[in-house]
């Protein structure tokens, strides 16, 4: 795995054993094995966005502090140039850029959001968060699964719902879809 994502699990790994929190504990609160959480804090498994954000919720600190090691500094407003955005690559299917990282006490998480179509049609990877979110399709035609429903969207079309329920994003078309993704 990448450098940026072992520096991000023992980030989450620092915060637990600072709070003393035990691993087990904190999975059962989160709604995820001891083993699954073992896995995000051993840095060799993809970690969900939505589950750095609980963590970043849980121990009271920026997403950006998570994802960078920095915290964020700017309070009157925040210019993020095109392409400049913080990266958070993953998986392959997705690529998230954090549009917001330096601006502190944020209210809602902005992510430009590029979703690769998949070759082989697999499943949709799911995942889930507290709060909403709001989906703003730029660019191709995305196949957005909330607990069961089906929802296809395509360039301008926009999306809110809450995020407490299953959800995952596909790419249609054999073209990569590209969105505005903001969490509350």
């Amino acid at each position: 795995m990448s450098e940026q994502l072992k520096q991000i699990a023992a980030r989450i790994r620092e915060l637990r054993e600072i709070s003393g929190i035990s691993l087990e504990t904190l999975a059962q609160e989160f709604g995820i094995s001891k083993e699954t959480y073992q896995e995000y804090e051993s840095g060799e498994v993809d970690i969900p966005v939505s589950f750095l954000y609980e963590v970043a919720n849980k121990f009271n600190v920026e997403l950006t502090e998570i994802l960078t090691g920095e915290s964020p500094r700017l309070h009157i407003y925040s210019v993020v140039r095109k392409g400049k955005g913080v990266s958070v690559d993953r998986r392959k299917e997705y690529k998230y850029q954090n549009l917001a990282f330096n601006f502190v006490h944020k209210k809602a998480e902005p992510f430009l959001v590029t979703v690769e179509p998949d070759p082989v049609d697999g499943p949709v990877s799911y995942n889930f968060h507290p709060g909403q979110e709001f989906n703003y399709v730029l660019e191709g035609t995305l196949k957005v699964i909330i607990d069961g429903h089906e929802v296809i969207l395509n360039e301008g079309d926009s999306l809110f719902f809450d995020s407490g329920y299953k959800h995952g994003m596909k790419a249609m078309n054999n073209k990569p879809a590209k969105f505005l993704a903001i969490i509350l």
